[in-house]
């Protein structure tokens, strides 16, 4: 038996055992009663009776322990032309400044905040103050347009939020201040309180006594200690998209939380504390949280934040410049991001300008990796590409070459074995596993490890319909995959209409429900389609309603601005085409699958159940007018 095999049985066959073992890592104020509570079954709660404060895990023992000089932070931004680095002490000190003024805004503990902000280190203050007050966060993507905002509003309500003037792309400044205004006019909830952090590059217009400015905020305040709380309490709220449109809120609580992204530190990711870790995303999505933000720092890493691009910051060499300045030991990042760089430096040259002596390992997530990105990756970098799955309700990694543990050997179209803690199986319609190499629904037996979501925000039955109940006893991935002859797992779709652009899960529901409020359309279909770059693109058709005699180029282009103007430019949403008619089966299903294998140019079977076959030619027609189906 491997080294992999046996920790991996030890953690389902003695999960209390092994977790409690985890959890000695972890400073308690008070121990759990038990280690796991299993009796509101298929809803469980780990470490019940325990009692901690994230932030003091992070920021307070590492400070008592030496470390208080060590870089907690490198902030570094090309697009501003600005580098910070913070200590463990600065860290503290800010978050405790900011967390004193939080209270004296009437924030405490339970209370919501909501922080819209760019990457910049004032969002990490933000999040580990609220921590510290015990008060619950939820980020949301300054990318994301006011409406989307106005419904995390409306879902959390929030006593305050936290936000900026501005956000920063390569070529354009992104004012934050108005769509926020927008967000809570639309919104039903109002926050009593606004904190805004003004940038140079853009300052907001404040409408007092609603808003106060950031540095104002601080400048009464006092710092405040660490609120002791449950280990069952929310530490932060995180939407994802849902496949109606209405986001749903993972919970994430505090104790599991803590143990498990402590845990994967060294097993998964194989660093030690005090090394530079770096994950190359944004703190709007679950890669920050985990490991931009809270794993690193309650390890005593080194984290990266980085406010910049892959490419054209200033160029595809922008990500092994920061890597070697800052001496990174390990890099977390997106396959679409080097697919951008590959596009830009096909034969990898610009690495070979900077010292990445002190790398170890690549990790990629947030879709799955194509074998010629994962290898060419491989080949310029010399060190283990490792593809590993997870999401944003899991929180952690659901399958991983654990290089901490055991480096397994590497497939590449493979996310490799189940993680430590994960009992991953692939079933059949009825709940029943499916031979080796047979594609399935993708389930994980329950209980969940740590640091999952035990439910989502004000919506438990949702939880148990979404998740528990196709599969009892199992929680339902939404990925349909396979496992091969030595349990690696290949994840090849989702079995819903969730599409994957760049890393970001976004649902096509939401997108249709847009082009279908578009005056001139009757019905509508949104699908993802392959695409070199971003993994997925998603792309609609459209039927107009009888009589309508506008120019259809006309009424793709508002549909398209209409998808940007309410999801936000992080759709993608770029492409349309106007149809006759869509391909449904008898009982009036549209047969998206079907669509997009036919944009794909990949093969498909004729539905059984398909109301008239005539239709996919005028599809794949359409489909060529747009550059897609070989056109």
């Amino acid at each position: 038996m491997s080294k992999h095999d046996a920790v991996h049985r030890r953690s389902l066959d003695h999960a209390q055992e092994f977790w409690a073992e985890a959890a000695e890592n972890i400073h308690w104020h008070k121990r759990w009663d038990s280690v796991l509570d299993g009796s509101n079954a298929p809803l469980y709660r780990w470490f019940p009776g325990g009692q901690l404060n994230t932030c003091y895990n992070m920021l307070d023992r590492h400070v008592a322990d030496g470390r208080a000089n060590q870089p907690a932070v490198i902030y570094d931004s090309p697009v501003s032309d600005t580098r910070r680095i913070l200590t463990y002490r600065e860290l503290l000190d800010e978050v405790a400044l900011f967390a004193g003024a939080l209270a004296a805004n009437g924030i405490g503990k339970g209370d919501r905040v909501i922080i819209y902000m760019p990457m910049v280190p004032e969002t990490i203050v933000a999040m580990l103050a609220c921590a510290r007050l015990g008060a619950i966060h939820s980020v949301v993507f300054g990318g994301f347009a006011a409406n989307e905002l106005a419904t995390r509003i409306d879902d959390a309500s929030p006593k305050a939020i936290v936000s900026a003037s501005c956000g920063l792309e390569p070529n354009r400044i992104v004012a934050y201040k108005p769509l926020l205004d927008q967000a809570i006019e639309m919104a039903h909830h109002k926050p009593e309180r606004c904190i805004i952090l003004q940038r140079a590059e853009e300052i907001a217009t404040l409408t007092p006594p609603r808003d106060l400015d950031w540095r104002e905020a601080i400048a009464g305040a006092r710092p405040h200690d660490c609120v002791i709380v449950d280990a069952t309490d929310p530490l932060y709220i995180l939407y994802t998209s849902g496949t109606t449109g209405q986001p749903k809120g993972i919970v994430r609580d505090n104790g599991g939380h803590a143990v498990a992204l402590y845990w994967t530190m060294k097993n998964v990711y194989g660093v030690d504390p005090g090394e530079v870790y770096w994950a190359a995303s944004d703190v709007g999505w679950i890669v920050g949280h985990s490991y931009i933000v809270y794993a690193p720092l309650l390890h005593g890493n080194t984290t990266v934040m980085f406010e910049g691009k892959p490419v054209g910051t200033p160029d595809a060499g922008a990500f092994w410049r920061v890597a070697s300045e800052y001496g990174v030991s390990c890099m977390f990042t997106a396959p679409t991001a080097f697919r951008a760089i590959k596009q830009q430096d096909p034969e990898g040259l610009l690495a070979k300008d900077y010292d990445l002596s002190k790398l170890r390992a690549l990790f990629l997530a947030g879709e799955r990796c194509d074998p010629d990105t994962l290898n060419w990756s491989g080949d310029k970098l010399g060190v283990p590409v490792i593809d590993h799955w997870w999401q944003t309700e899991t929180g952690w990694a659901i399958a991983s070459n654990c290089l901490g543990i055991e480096e397994l050997p590497v497939k590449p179209g493979s996310a490799a074995r189940p993680v430590p803690g994960w009992d991953v199986h692939v079933l059949d319609n009825n709940g029943c596993d499916v031979p080796a190499g047979d594609v399935g629904a993708i389930a994980c037996r329950l209980p969940l490890p740590p640091g999952t979501f035990p439910t989502l925000w004000q919506a438990e039955d949702r939880y148990r319909n979404a998740y528990l109940e196709r599969f009892a006893g199992y929680y339902e991935t939404g990925d349909a995959g396979y496992l091969d002859e030595d349990g690696y797992v290949y994840v090849m779709a989702r079995t819903d209409d969730i599409i994957n652009v760049a890393g970001h899960r976004l649902s096509t529901g939401a997108m249709e429900e847009v082009l279908a409020s578009h005056p001139d359309v009757a019905e509508c279909a949104v699908m993802g389609v392959a695409d070199d770059l971003k993994g997925q693109l998603p792309v609609g058709c459209v039927v107009l309603k009888a009589g309508v005699d506008r120019p259809a180029d006309e009424i793709v282009a508002e549909v398209v601005q209409m998808v940007r103007d309410r999801i936000g430019p992080v759709a993608a949403f770029k492409k349309a085409v106007v149809v006759a008619r869509l391909p449904k089966t008898r009982s009036g299903k549209i047969l998206r699958g079907t669509m997009r294998r036919i944009a794909d140019s990949v093969d498909y079977r004729m539905p059984a159940t398909i109301e008239d076959p005539g239709v996919l030619d005028e599809i794949r027609q359409a489909m060529q007018s747009i550059g897609y189906a070989g056109g």
